[in-house]
């Protein structure tokens, strides 16, 4: 324990709690988003200490802050389903009695229930943090009262600020902004790896690229509408392959309707790829497209700042990210006309948004985690 964690025991000091379903066990947008807001918040300098609670991680699982001191880290994952619950509320409740929290940080939606009837029982400050679109519809009633109880919500969107408020009608004032990051020292451009052109079959191609999730509920992604695409895209550019960096039950569904529309030679599904190759990845690409309906969207960043032009949904987060259209290309979500206008658009190049250089520049200047770490000791002084 740290000496400033020693001090906080002993009345002399404050504390800040997160709860979190979990962040080291899983890997997703969810977790490199925390796993940044964690990083910025060891970086400020006038942070307290914060106890750091999980739902379903364990002490085992890979934690790259375990060793820093001002973080002390509770885990629960060594019990299934509700054991797990109860033992994180037991130690909650244990260091609610007995220290003294500036706030707790409400790390999910879900996590709510159990959090604001202990919130209100200690009278401490509840701070719920939200993503995307798990608050796009109405919540749950236990959900709501959270939602209007909290002293205020962090949110990562303009979108999802907005379209939650009207949901479940909560008041825009409460909300502050803590976008998304992109580590600028890990994602950068180069060559492609020669290994991997040679893997993927990929030599002479121009190469469209989308990282996601292939779940059968995760269709909203897009990688169906721009399989769709692919037909009026090769009628321009019969050089192009599309190569689909992510795993998931609905590959199957997805390889059939390349099948079916003719371009099954033309699709490229690369399976999971660990983070420590991703960037190798983006490398090979031309173009990143994922006509997606996202809460942010962390792989637009990912991808332009590595120089990929890049195309998005335009009803959704990724309007922060892509900067409401400036740095890339915008169109109407699950239409496949608009999905291959503007990959033509692009391909054909001439547009300031190809432009690699440029692209990266303007990405890292709106979201390097030094942007983050600003904004959140902004919001931790004014919320």
């Amino acid at each position: 324990m740290s000496v400033h964690q020693e001090d906080v025991l002993q009345g002399q000091g404050s504390l800040v709690g997160f709860v979190f379903l979990s962040v080291f066990s899983v890997e997703g947008g969810i977790q490199s988003y925390v796993k940044d807001l964690l990083q910025a918040y060891v970086a400020c300098p006038d942070t307290p200490p914060a106890d750091i609670y999980l739902l379903r991680d364990r002490a085992t699982d890979p934690n790259p802050f375990a060793d820093n001191p001002k973080l002390k880290f509770y885990y629960s994952g060594q019990y299934k389903g509700n054991y797990g619950r109860l033992h994180l509320s037991w130690q909650l409740f244990q260091n609610l009695w007995f220290k003294q929290y500036e706030r707790i940080v409400c790390g999910h939606i879900l996590l709510s229930p159990l959090l604001q009837p202990l919130c209100q029982w200690f009278d401490t400050p509840l701070t719920m943090l939200l993503y995307g679109k798990e608050v796009w519809e109405p919540v749950s009633a236990r959900q709501l009262r959270a939602l209007q109880q909290a002293r205020s919500i962090w949110i990562n969107s303009r979108y999802t600020r907005d379209r939650s408020c009207v949901s479940n009608d909560l008041a825009p004032e409460k909300f502050h902004m803590l976008p998304c990051v992109v580590n600028g020292d890990i994602f950068t451009p180069g060559p492609p790896n020669p290994e991997l052109v040679a893997q993927y079959d990929l030599a002479g191609c121009r190469v469209l690229m989308t990282v996601a999730r292939l779940w059968s509920g995760d269709i909203y992604k897009g990688v169906d509408v721009t399989i769709r695409a692919l037909p009026k895209i090769l009628s321009q550019f019969p050089d192009v392959k599309y190569l689909v960096v992510g795993r998931g039950d609905d590959q199957p569904r997805l390889a059939q309707m390349a099948q079916d529309l003719g371009v099954a030679e033309r699709v490229v599904f690369a399976g999971f790829v660990p983070d420590d190759l991703l960037v190798a990845h983006y490398r090979l690409a031309d173009a990143y497209v994922m006509p997606s309906r996202e809460g942010f969207g962390i792989v637009y960043l990912e991808a332009m700042a590595c120089g990929v032009p890049t195309v998005s949904g335009d009803d959704d987060g990724s309007a922060d990210p892509l900067q409401d259209g400036r740095v890339g290309w915008r169109v109407p979500y699950r239409d496949p006309e608009a999905v291959a206008a503007a990959c033509i658009e692009l391909l054909h190049g001439g547009d300031q948004r190809c432009d690699g250089e440029w692209l990266r520049q303007q990405t890292l200047e709106h979201f390097s985690p030094a942007s983050l770490q600003r904004s959140l000791e902004q919001v931790l002084a004014t919320s």
